[in-house]
């Protein structure tokens, strides 16, 4: 019998069941705004968080009593053991896709010849999964921070030989990812940062990351991979500075390297707010910039300092999220994964269900009240209002490069201009946020 046998597969009954198995509010077929919700939504599980955490802390050990024994030394057996409950559970919540790090899935390794040999078998044993459930791939990635030779980072790191062992991995993750049509590949710079700039060349492993990336990009066209390239930004932890802190950092970086083109991010909810951004910020500065991807789904904890990455549970500040991942024309190949964690004292088989069922449905209520929103109307009409003056007029002509700063410092003195300031409405907005929750 397998771990989740005794539970059902996770059928939509609306809004006012009281049955914790079921959706509330996400109906994959209903359509929204000329999409389903799955096509919207485009969700994933994540291998990492859900089947390789054992619910250790820094204070206390694994609480997590699971068959394929997370945290444990993973044999072939219980790699096998793994993959069979993780896409039972997929096929049960009903997930379009799955994520996971080259490590979480295989069994472990010693040398670049196992670690070749472990990944290609799994490979092999997930691509018959996949046929066999449905379930798709959204993205794979390589763990390039758990293993002590990572200690000084991956692509940063100063000795040139760990920098090999980095580029194997990704070589490898890259191929599998596109032989399981995988939708996007992510490069997670998990130690890619420094933790004193005392011994740090700054300079130099930038250089050393950009190169590898555009060695990564060269590869994807080498092996007609189609899929996005991702980065993933996180401000800090695990070190003091993380070289891709935020998406605008991310953008200065792809441009420096020739990069703007190739590569796009994957945000998460809680590394915005530990760089001191919003969510929503982190959504709306990647669609100006022409490189939203992919979204890491979860939330911090105010009173922690800390990347907590538990499941969604805010409605209205997904919304807002929503609102502008929906304005920048929604995903392409990207989607919302689920890294997230269910607490060291959630223990349990259904707790898994109950975090996945809960956070799918918080996103499918953030997408009804968004496309509310648009659907309204009043929202984008008085953004567009308040920036009238930029589509005609003096406006434009700064705008078009017709006026040079003489030209507009010359208008401003000969129509003795005197602007008054106009309210933006602030309280008024936010209300109407409120009011489409």
């Amino acid at each position: 019998m397998g771990y989740f046998a005794d539970l059902p597969t996770v059928p939509f009954e609306g809004a006012n069941t009281r049955n914790p198995l079921a959706y509330r509010y996400y109906d994959a077929d209903a359509q929204v705004l000329g999409k389903s919700m799955r096509d919207h939504l485009r969700w994933a599980v994540c291998y990492w968080h859900s089947f390789a955490w054992p619910g250790h802390d820094i204070f206390g050990a694994g609480t997590f009593d699971r068959p394929w024994k997370p945290g444990e030394p993973v044999t072939a057996e219980l790699a096998q053991i793994k993959l069979d409950a993780a896409f039972d559970m997929f096929a049960k919540l009903g997930a379009p896709f799955y994520c996971f790090h080259d490590v979480d899935a295989m069994a472990d390794h010693d040398s670049l010849a196992s670690y070749t040999r472990e990944l290609d078998a799994i490979a092999d044993k997930m691509a018959g999964k996949i046929e066999e459930t449905g379930t798709q791939l959204l993205w794979g990635t390589a763990n390039l921070f758990s293993h002590p030779r990572y200690a000084a980072g991956g692509a940063t790191n100063p000795d040139p030989d760990v920098f090999g062992w980095a580029a194997h991995q990704v070589r490898s993750m890259l191929e599998v990812t596109n032989r399981l049509g995988g939708a996007n590949y992510v490069l997670w710079g998990g130690r890619e940062g420094y933790d004193t700039i005392v011994n740090t060349d700054i300079g130099q492993e930038l250089d050393q990351l950009g190169r590898f990336m555009n060695m990564v990009v060269e590869h994807k066209h080498k092996i007609g991979f189609e899929g996005t390239i991702l980065i993933e930004p996180k401000p800090h932890e695990p070190t003091k500075h993380q070289y891709d802190r935020d998406t605008a950092t991310v953008y200065g970086f792809l441009k420096h390297y020739g990069l703007e083109g190739e590569i796009k991010v994957n945000i998460e909810g809680n590394h915005a707010t530990l760089a001191g951004n919003s969510f929503e910020h982190e959504i709306a500065t990647a669609n100006a910039y022409g490189i939203m991807g992919s979204v890491d789904i979860n939330r911090g904890d105010p009173q922690n300092g800390w990347d907590t990455d538990q499941f969604p549970n805010n409605v209205p500040e997904m919304t807002l999220a929503m609102y502008h991942l929906l304005k920048g024309g929604g995903f392409e190949t990207g989607g919302f994964n689920f890294d997230a964690k269910v607490r060291r004292q959630s223990v349990d088989a259904i707790d898994l269900f109950y975090a996945h069922i809960g956070g799918v449905d918080v996103l499918a209520q953030s997408l009804l009240a968004a496309a509310k929103i648009i659907e309204d109307g009043e929202l984008d009409n008085f953004v567009a209002n308040r920036y009238a003056g930029w589509k005609t007029g003096i406006g434009n002509q700064i705008m078009s490069g017709e006026m040079s700063l003489a030209d507009v410092a010359d208008h401003a003195v000969k129509a003795e201009l005197n602007p008054k300031p106009i309210s933006g409405r602030q309280e008024y907005l936010e209300t109407l946020i409120n009011r489409a929750v």
